[in-house]
């Protein structure tokens, strides 16, 4: 199995509104592409790196997601009683362990890098299982980013995540289809450096 590039999130200081766009919670964790193949899986980083460790998990996605082999972007996170991650408990490997899977790039050997978001993000939530422990499909919200902006930083979460709605996944941060918007008073700021 071919791990892709992972899509760049290029940041942005303001929230905005518009159609053309869907917007996510941003979850504190490791970005994690997982990926599923012969009855394992395993999580690669940003950068490519192998993921060790979470075994529990990695046999929990084997069961629980849909698919012989698969590509799922998304995210490692522990999360608190409130299921907002914290990032210090990921890092002391402190309570179980999530993954909040976002994108679907490949499934049973068609790969979906090229169709629009929105319709990986439908295929995606088809083959998450539906009541997990481990595995939590992020959905979205489309057009309203001020609104959700908002709501995130009453939370006191990371922020949020504009994507294009009709992007493909493509590694070109030039394109700015993916913005991070961070939440500027977030008391847990990254205290990590980049894996």
């Amino acid at each position: 199995m071919v791990i892709p590039q992972p899509m760049t999130l290029v940041q942005q200081p303001e929230p905005f509104d518009d159609w053309d766009w869907v917007f996510e919670l941003k979850h504190d964790g490791f970005r994690a592409l997982a990926g599923i193949e012969h009855g394992q899986c395993r999580f690669f980083s940003r950068k490519k790196h192998k993921l060790v460790g979470y075994q529990d998990l990695r046999t929990a996605l084997v069961k629980e997601v849909h698919a012989e082999t698969a590509i799922l972007d998304g995210e490692l996170g522990v999360t608190d009683h409130m299921g907002r991650t914290v990032f210090a408990d990921l890092m002391q490997r402190r309570n179980l362990a999530r993954y909040f899977a976002f994108d679907l790039l490949c499934h049973n050997g068609g790969d979906l890098r090229k169709v629009a978001l929105l319709t990986r993000k439908e295929k995606l939530k088809w083959i998450s299982p539906a009541r997990s422990a481990h595995a939590l499909y992020v959905d979205h919200s489309r057009g309203c980013g001020s609104a959700l902006y908002r709501l995130a930083c009453q939370l006191d979460l990371e922020g949020i995540v504009a994507k294009r709605a009709d992007s493909r996944y493509e590694d070109n941060p030039n394109l700015r289809n993916w913005i991070k918007i961070k939440n500027l008073g977030y008391s847990q700021r990254e205290r990590r450096g980049d894996l």
